[in-house]
């Protein structure tokens, strides 16, 4: 059992790209499924990659439903209930750069959000960070799952994109 998991990320557009674990395997895809009326946004984990680790729990996918004009719509996990997108992030203090949201197991997690940067918390410690990759490597960007955010990974991929999102779009939440 590894302490933490690696995924790379292919592409840099927040609405349509691809992880993939060390060893090649597709782990989750973003891709924008329809933009005719308002965007919506399939997130789904991929079983290549969730077949190699059996304590992952949780949905396999969500989708994000933007309103008019790209706003802010809902997010639904798996076959769940809506999600205002606003509730995954919140903010506590108007000058922060944290963004909370809750867990379908009841916890409060934190990002700490920045365009070159994100790590997220499970009070005092780190679950995941997404990093920027440097100039020379193949891939976009690094995400590294602790293994105590397996259990709830498709939130943390999820809450990783909108809020990537959120910041693309530049929305004042």
């Amino acid at each position: 059992m590894s302490g933490s998991y690696v995924l790379l990320q292919f592409g840099s557009d927040p609405f349509s790209h691809r992880y993939e674990d060390l060893e090649s395997r597709p782990a989750f895809t973003v891709i924008t499924v329809d933009q005719q009326a308002n965007l919506i946004v399939h997130i789904a984990r991929e079983a290549a990659w969730s077949q190699q680790h059996p304590e992952i729990m949780g949905p396999r996918n969500s989708y994000l439903y933007f309103g008019p004009c790209k706003a802010p719509g809902y997010l639904v996990y798996g076959n769940g209930t809506e999600v205002a997108m606003v509730n995954h992030l919140r903010h506590k203090k108007d000058a922060s750069i944290s963004r909370y949201f809750t867990a379908q197991n009841g916890k409060e997690l934190k990002w700490k959000v920045s365009p070159q940067k994100m790590e997220c918390l499970d009070g005092r410690s780190t679950v995941a960070t997404w990093e920027l990759s440097q100039p020379e490597d193949v891939f976009c960007a690094r995400l590294t799952i602790k293994h105590s955010g397996l259990t709830m990974v498709t939130e943390i991929l999820t809450t990783l994109c909108l809020n990537r999102m959120a910041m693309n779009l530049d929305w004042k939440l």
